[in-house]
Parts: structure tokens; C-alpha cells; sequence
């Protein structure tokens, strides 16, 4: 079966009608498209953020899309106080200030709008919400069709069967059926359910401890707010005395919630239209702004989206990059749904004639161990797709091929060297396949590793994150086709046509986004090398410590989660009788209470809404002088180490393999370093004795030995090359203790008098000072003085003046071109380096001098990985399995009479696996499990 569709035929767009009245609440995309993690990166090379303005602008263009007739109106709440804070004072009190970085993108976004030509309202004393209740009411007593565009409930109170709401930012639209189905009331009881639950962000007082669902119970039995508190009397038990206690207020917590619908207006609804864009104003805008993709299209820029094109930005030389995606504005697509052989086929002929092609896999689960393959799809060329469904098992799910036969057709073609895959987070596709005895091979690119070699920090580099940035385009995402929450389908149970839009979308997208983001990559030869020499090579050697896991002793584990219970028992204990009372440790706000309302012990720092901070930061200098932050620190830290390690990681042991499997992850760090999931190997601790116990739990196989092999003081050895400090490079290439030496000059002492407390201290300043950390900074974390810690700087930069020299210059070139690099051209972008706000510039200057050494740092992990992988391969040994990447650490599975002579080649492959001006040195430990090893 064939079926061609444009691409937004299924994407949940909304018919649009005749002219209808759009009324968009443009302070509440505002604050939510700030909020927004992928837009929060976004700014001008001068550290303007711009991700809110985007958000708002990308919202009003899926609206004009949606509706081409509509007649749009933008309304944003007006500066200071409303009639409401007239009513009551205390409205809106707990409302934490505007953040700076938003407040400074109303004014463009503002002049954007008003460029655009659309009408914008701004009215004093009353919200948004107001000025948009009096236009809806205006268009509905006059029978125009009327859509208001937010995301705020209290607007569930103006739907009618004239007004609806639609939420753009998640495409769900809501007419008077549809309030009753989400909140359980009608639209005209909206205000009685809101008095009753109360509002703790805009401070409306309700009955306490009454939620929707009792909100919901009590307006069913009485039908108005007036009714309820007429049988206030009747309702019995602890609510019943809340609401009683509530009844005084209840009258103002109705008219607070009420939208005013009669607010006066210079224009009617019907006056308000839009007028002819103002092209100039607009231009210099999106120029000034940096919005290059608007600027394109408004020039008329845009281009096929078969022969997407790059093209160099017009943007200051201190621009965040090099060059910027101008990318297609995503257009009419043909998705084939393959259901018999002869189409099959015809595509295999296609695929196995192609140069390249895009690929993904839809499973049952995002465990690659776990997952079922129920699908694949390709694309060849932008806009043609196809979807081959295997084991779609619903009630009356149409006849589909064999998974086994399909697979064994396709076996061929995916294992070919010579026909090169693209695909988006190729690893997770290449460990399912291997389930099914398939070694994907010819991967050239994957475009989440191309967006983090582009840029790392630009967005995040999921496919609907780089679809929105890089093509100006929403994609239907899994939630829109599956669902939410318990009742969310698995891809089997989905209906093909919607299954087979969605899978064929993901590979139509992207061989899209490798169109645009590659030719961009492409420009700057060192990002390149990184993608094609390192970060590429790595992700078969990823895949490959994936698949094989690693071996755990479950029962280690779960008698030291015994130990744990019972030391988090005694710690419950002593803090309810350093508190002279029970209370729960998890819970902040009872810990807030205790510490600093009871105890009155002093506040240090607060949360952004005002309350006493409890984190761990604060709780690590309050336990200092007192017990009680000492003893919830401890309990903290044994109760995560609990329930995320020695809990779980029993539960999570594969019963194909008997052994545990992680997910290593490229495309997180800013730096380049690699993380870890479904467990996080990064973060078991190596300090603490507990942390080290969950380490003995990973173990060797029988007749096997456990080798850790991890680089010494590598951050300073790659100072030393970056600054090429002659103190610090003399040191390492002749082989001396660096603290030791950087202590006798510090302590001015004789190289065989320094003590051991001298030593950890000089060990401390190297690393805080190459870090950038302050004379402050150091003063607190050696317990000594300021004047003091300024004298240990002082000494520390006379003896290595490189190092200072190296820091001025790496903070200026950040400055002028918005990034950093490391030593082989990793591009560590800086977007708050030219920022206004003096904390954001200043974090971003400290990152300015750590990232080149931690990303290079990654960097010589990864280069080291490689050459270990390509001599195993070369060895054919299934005696040696490298299992584990932890930082600067390898962990090995070695034959107990091969473990000696194969450690000290492995070692001198990371001794070798790059040339610096300063020796790397790589220690060894050999044990039967990791913690003996390390």
C-alpha cells in the first residue's frame, strides 16, 4: 500500500476558518519560550539573549501557517500593578522578579511585532488576559469565529461556542468539550473551580488542601461557587473545616480569577487588522538580532529542500560561528507505507543503488537490550520517505511482511561498506539491529553528532530540538501519535497510517538536517576533524562496549544496601534528637523550618522565591559549625548512592546477558567528555568508602582479571602544553611531583621538606588556579585567609607565568570570537561571554580557561579509545574486552595469562594515542574487581 501526503497532513494542524479572530497571550509564550532549555542558548555575539524572542516569533509563524486568513492580535500585560493588586495587595506577591535576560527581549520583541505589522496592545492597570476576555466577548457577540492562542487555564473561562483556545507550543486545541474533558467543569464554572483550588503563583487564597479533584466533586453536587458555600456546613472531615475557614474569602478569590471582559478599548475587534509588513525595519531587526533564518526568509533566501544551502553569516567577527544553517523550509512530502513485497523491492532496488541513505528503526522500548524492532523507514532524497512495518500487533492490523525475511533482504545493504548510512543517534539503531544479528557498518553521519560538532551548545541535539532550529519546522513527536503517561501505547500498538507518517518523517527529517548542518560543519576544517577523526570512529567503539556490559556480583550489592538501610535508620535517628523532634529528612521545607526557624541557625543564601536554601552547597558550610546540616549531608549522599546504585543495578542486569549495559552519550557535554546512562558510570564516587564498595561489585569473569587504566594529573599536563609554561613543562618532561614542586616554591621550603599537608594544599592551588579560580575561591577551599590566598596566587603565577599569560589570551580570543578550542579544534562555544549581566560573563570567562583542557581532555580519552579498539579488532582476542570509559579511566576485562603483557600494551597505546609537549603517562591497577584495579 502506497500513501503520499503533504507533510503537515497529519501534524495535528487546525482547519482553519474564514478570517477568524486570533488573539494571542503573548506574555504567556513569552515566559514560557524563555523557559524553553534549547532557547534559553540562544544570543547575539554581544550576549544579547534572543531564545524567548525566537520562541514568540516561531509560535506566531506555525500561527500564520495554521491560519492564513486569520486576523491576528498580540496582547502582553502592561508594566506595574493592576486593578487586581487594588483588591489585594498581596496578588502576585511571591511572584520572584522578571529574570534580566528575559526583561531585556521585550523591547525587540515588541518592535519585531509591531514590524511585522500586526496590532499589539499593551493597556495599563489591566492584564492580558483582560484585554483579550473583552475582544473574545466583543467577537462572540457578534458571531466571529475567535481562537485564543496561550497557555494559561484561567482562559478555559472564555470558551464558548464561538471561542476556543489552542495552545501552539504543544498544538492542542480546546473547544467547550474539551474544557469539560481536561479540567471535569464547564467553561462557565472555570471561576468557581479556580476560587475553590486558589492559585499559589499568583497568590489567590483558596480553601486549603482542595485540588482539582475535590474542586471538581463539590462544583458536580452544587453546581456554582454560591452553591458550594451554601452547604459548606454539609461537607464533613479535615476539608470541610478548610473550606468553613475559608468561606470569608472565597468572594475575593472569585473576582481575582475573573477575566475582565470590558476593559476600554481605543479599537473594537473588528477595527484591529493587520497592515503591510515594514520589510526595512524588519531587516535592519533580524539583523541586529541575529535572527538569521527570518532575515533569510524575509530576503527570500529560502531554498529547495533538495539543495539546502549554507551560506557564510553576516554577523560581527566576534559572531557565536563561523557560518549559519540557512535551511528549507520543510515542504510537500511522499511517505510510502510498504506493506507488500513488490513495493519492498522497489525500494531495496533504490537503496542498493544509492550512494547514501537515512535510516531509523521504531521499537517497542528505548532499552536497546529490551527493544523489539517493529519497524524501519528510509529516505534517499529530501520529501520521498518509506516505512516498512513488521510487528504491528493491534486489533485489525493489516497483513505485514515477515520481520525475518525483511531482515535477511536488508542484511546486505545495512553491513555494506561501500553504501554510507546516515541517521540521527545511529548507535541506539546499530545496537538494536545487532539483536537481530546485523552489524550496521558504513555509518558516515549522524546528525546529532554533526549539530554537536557544529555547535555543542547552540541547542539541544534531539530531532525535534535541530528540526526547529536548523529547518524551521515542528515535528509530529511520539507523544502526539502514542500518548502520555500509563496509558501510552508502544509502536506495535499504534495504528500503521499514523505509525508509518511518523517513522517515515524521522528519516525524511533527517537526511534534512544532515543537508543543512553538514556543508555548515564542512566550512571549518578543524570541527570537521573532530567530527570525522574522533567522534565518528567512536560511535562503533561505543556500541560495541555497549552490547557487551559489564559483569556485577548482585549479592555484594544487595548486602551493602542492607548496610545502608541500616546506617540511614541511625541517621534518622540522631537528626530527630538534634532536632528535639520528628520530622522528614527529604522534605526542604520542613528542613527549612527546623534549621533555621528553630534552631536559628543563619541564613546563608536563599532560594529565588525568598525561602532559607538547603542545598548541598549550603548545608556543606553550615555543617562546619553545626551537627545537625552534617548528619542530612550524609544521609543525602547514602541515600542517593542507595537508591541509584546499590538498589537498582541489581534490577538492571540483562537476564540475555547476565550482565549490565549502559548508554554512553557524545551529545550532552559541552566539553566533549562522555556521559552515561540507565546506570551512570560517571558518577559512582572514588572518594568516599561507600562509593568504593559499589565498585567492588563490578567484577571480573572467571579466570579473568578487572584493568584500570587511567591517564595521571592529564589536566595539567595539557596546561602545560597549552601555556608551554617552561616551569610546568620542565617538571613533567623530567618526571618530578608537580605538587611537591609547586609546594616548595609556594612554602618556600626545600623540595625534601615538603610535608604532606603542604603538598594536598599546592595540589589544590594548581588545579583551583588553572580552573580560574579566585583568591576567594581558594581562601575557602584551603580554610586560610584572603590576604593569604592572594599571597599563595601571587607566588603561584611568579613561578609559572605561562600559565597567566596563556589564561589573559584565552579570555581575549573567547571574547572576540565567542569561543574556545581545544587542542585539536573542538570549538567550545561561550554564548554569555559578552553578557550584560556581570555573573553570566564572568561564569562564562571561568569556562573560557576550563574547557580547552577538559575538552581536550576528552578529547585524548577518545583518540586513546580508538587505538585500543583498532588493535583489538586487529587481535581478535575475546580474551580482552575493553567495558567501561570513566573520565580519564579504561576499564578492561584481560584472561588471567594474557593480563600482564596485554596491560602494558594497552598502556603504551594511551601513552601514544597523542604528542604533547609533555609526556602523558598512564597508570595501571590490576584486581579482581574495580576497585582493586583503580
Amino acid at each position: 500500500m502506497t500513501t503520499s501526503q503533504s507533510s503537515t497532513s497529519e501534524n495535528n494542524t487546525i482547519e482553519s476558518t474564514k478570517s477568524p479572530l486570533i488573539l494571542v497571550d503573548g506574555s504567556s509564550y513569552l515566559f514560557r519560550a524563555y523557559h524553553v532549555p534549547y532557547l534559553q542558548a540562544l544570543s547575539t555575539a554581544d550576549g544579547q539573549p534572543t531564545g524567548a524572542i525566537t520562541g514568540v516569533l516561531n509560535m506566531l509563524g506555525s500561527l500564520k501557517k495554521d491560519y492564513p486568513n486569520g486576523n491576528i492580535i498580540v496582547i502582553f500585560d502592561a508594566k506595574g500593578k493592576t486593578f487586581r493588586n487594588d483588591m489585594y495587595p498581596e496578588y502576585k506577591a511571591n511572584r520572584p522578579p522578571m529574570p534580566d535576560e528575559l526583561r531585556s527581549q521585550i523591547a525587540p520583541l515588541h518592535e519585531i511585532i509591531t514590524a511585522m505589522g500586526l496590532p499589539l496592545l499593551v493597556i495599563p492597570d489591566v492584564e492580558a488576559d483582560d484585554v483579550i476576555g473583552t475582544l473574545a466577548k466583543q467577537a462572540d457577540e457578534q458571531g466571529m469565529e475567535t481562537v485564543i492562542s496561550t497557555g494559561d487555564k484561567d482562559m478555559a473561562q472564555l470558551v464558548t461556542p464561538h471561542v476556543r483556545l489552542i495552545n501552539t507550543m504543544t498544538n492542542v486545541e480546546m473547544d467547550v468539550a474539551g474544557v469539560s474533558e481536561k479540567f471535569g467543569v464547564r467553561p462557565d464554572q472555570i471561576i468557581d473551580y479556580l476560587a475553590l483550588m486558589g492559585d499559589k503563583v499568583d497568590n489567590i487564597p483558596g480553601v486549603v488542601k482542595c485540588g482539582p479533584k475535590t474542586a471538581v466533586k463539590w462544583l458536580a453536587e452544587h453546581g456554582t461557587l454560591e452553591g458550594v458555600i451554601a452547604n459548606a456546613d454539609k461537607v464533613k472531615g479535615k476539608i470541610g473545616e478548610n473550606l468553613r475557614e475559608a468561606l470569608e474569602q472565597l468572594p475575593l478569590s472569585y473576582q481575582l480569577a475573573t477575566i475582565k471582559c470590558d476593559v476600554e478599548l481605543e479599537q473594537s475587534a473588528e477595527q484591529l487588522a493587520a497592515s503591510e509588513p515594514d520589510v526595512e525595519a524588519l531587516t535592519a531587526l533580524y539583523q541586529k538580532f541575529e535572527l538569521k533564518r527570518l532575515l533569510a526568509d524575509l530576503t527570500k533566501g529560502k531554498t529547495s529542500a533538495n539543495n539546502t544551502e549554507v551560506v557564510k553569516a553576516a554577523a560581527p567577527k566576534n559572531s557565536a560561528s563561523e557560518v549559519e544553517v540557512i535551511a528549507a523550509e520543510v515542504g510537500e512530502s511522499q511517505y510510502d507505507i510498504i506493506l507488500d513485497q513488490a513495493l519492498f523491492e522497489q525500494w531495496l532496488d533504490k537503496l542498493n543503488s544509492s550512494i547514501a541513505f537515512a535510516f531509523d528503526t521504531e521499537t517497542t522500548s528505548v532499552d536497546y537490550m529490551k527493544a523489539e524492532l517493529v519497524g524501519l523507514s528510509f529516505a534517499i532524497e529530501a520529501g520521498k520517505a518509506a516505512y516498512v512495518p513488521l510487528m504491528h500487533d493491534y486489533a485489525d492490523a493489516p497483513e505485514q511482511l515477515d520481520r525475518d525475511w525483511v531482515l535477511a533482504q536488508l542484511k546486505p545493504l545495512l553491513e555494506s561498506t561501500e553504501i554510507k548510512k546516515i541517521g540521527q543517534n545511529l548507535k541506539y539503531d546499530a545496537n538494536v539491529l545487532s539483536q537481530y544479528n546485523i552489524e550496521v557498518k558504513g555509518i558516515a553521519f549522524d546528525t546529532m553528532i554533526e549539530s554537536y560538532c557544529y555547535n555543542s551548545v547552540a541547542t539541544r541535539h534531539n530531532m525535534d530540538a535541530l528540526a526547529l532550529k536548523y529547518l524551521g519546522y515542528s515535528t509530529v513527536h511520539f507523544e502526539d501519535i502514542a500518548g502520555k503517561g500509563a496509558k501510552q501505547l508502544t509502536f506495535n500498538q499504534i495504528d500503521i497510517e499514523k505509525a508509518g507518517h511518523y517513522a517515515a518523517e524521522d528519516a525524511d527529517i533527517t537526511l534534512r538536517l544532515h543537508q543543512a548542518i553538514f556543508p555548515a560543519l564542512a566550512q571549518s576544517e578543524k570541527p570537521l576533524s573532530v567530527f570525522n577523526d574522533i567522534e565518528m570512529p567512536l560511535l562503533p567503539v561505543l556500541a560495541r562496549m555497549e552490547q557487551g556490559g559489564v559483569l556485577i556480583d548482585s549479592d555484594v550489592l544487595d548486602q551493602q544496601s542492607h548496610s545502608l538501610g541500616q546506617r540511614l535508620d541511625e541517621l534518622e535517628i540522631e537528626a530527630h534528637n538534634l532536632a528535639g523532634k520528628s520530622f522528614n529528612l527529604g522534605s526542604p521545607k520542613q528542613l527549612q523550618q527546623i534549621l533555621f526557624e528553630e534552631l536559628k541557625i543563619p541564613v546563608i543564601k536563599k532560594t529565588p522565591k525568598g525561602a532559607p536554601s538547603t542545598a548541598e552547597e549550603v548545608l556543606q558550610e553550615l555543617a562546619l559549625d553545626y551537627p545537625l546540616p552534617k548528619v542530612i549531608l550524609e544521609n543525602r549522599g547514602l541515600s542517593k548512592l542507595k537508591s541509584t546504585y546499590t538498589d537498582k543495578l541489581p534490577l538492571m542486569v540483562s537476564p540475555k546477558t547476565g550482565r549490565l549495559h549502559t548508554s554512553y552519550h557524545q551529545a550532552v557535554t559541552a566539553t566533549g567528555r562522555l556521559s552515561s546512562t540507565e546506570p551512570n558510570l560517571q558518577n559512582i564516587p572514588i572518594r568516599s568508602e561507600q562509593g568504593r564498595k559499589i565498585r567492588q561489585a563490578f567484577i571480573a569473569p572467571k579466570d579473568h582479571k578487572i584493568v584500570a587504566i587511567d591517564y595521571s594529573q592529564i589536566e595539567l599536563r595539557i596546561m602545560a602544553h597549552l601555556s608551554n609554561d617552561k616551569g610546568l613543562v620542565t617538571a613533567f618532561s623530567e618526571g618530578k611531583d608537580i605538587h611537591k614542586a609547586t609546594a616548595a616554591e609556594i612554602f618556600a621550603v626545600e623540595l625534601d621538606e615538603v610535608t604532606t599537608d603542604q603538598r594536598r594544599s599546592a595540589k589544590a592551588i594548581n588545579f583551583g588556579l588553572i580552573y580560574g579560580m579566585s583568591a576567594f575561591g581558594l581562601a575557602k577551599q584551603l580554610n586560610i585567609g584572603r590576604q593569604q590566598a592572594q599571597e599563595y596566587q601571587d607566588k603561584y603565577f611568579q613561578r609559572y607565568p605561562g600559565v597567566l599569560t596563556y589564561m589573559e589570551d584565552t579570555r581575549q580570543q573567547a571574547t572576540e570570537q565567542g569561543y574556545v578550542e581545544t587542542i585539536f579544534g573542538r570549538r567550545l562555544y561561550l554564548p554569555d561571554i559578552n553578557a550584560k549581566n556581570g555573573m553570566r560573563k564572568k561564569a562564562a570567562e571561568r569556562a573560557a580557561i576550563n574547557a580547552p583542557m577538559q575538552g581536550t581532555a576528552a578529547d585524548i580519552i577518545k583518540k586513546a579509545m580508538l587505538a585500543v579498539d583498532q588493535w583489538l579488532l586487529e587481535q581478535n582476542d575475546d580474551r580482552v574486552k575493553m567495558t567501561m570509559q570513566v573520565h580519564d579511566e579504561l576499564i578492561f576485562e584481560i584472561h588471567q595469562d594474557i593480563v600482564e603483557e596485554t596491560t602494558q600494551k594497552l598502556v603504551a597505546l594511551m601513552n601514544n594515542a597523542v604528542e604533547l609537549s609533555v609526556p602523558l603517562i598512564a597508570e595501571y591497577g590490576i584486581g579482581d574487581n574495580w576497585d582493586e584495579a583503580h
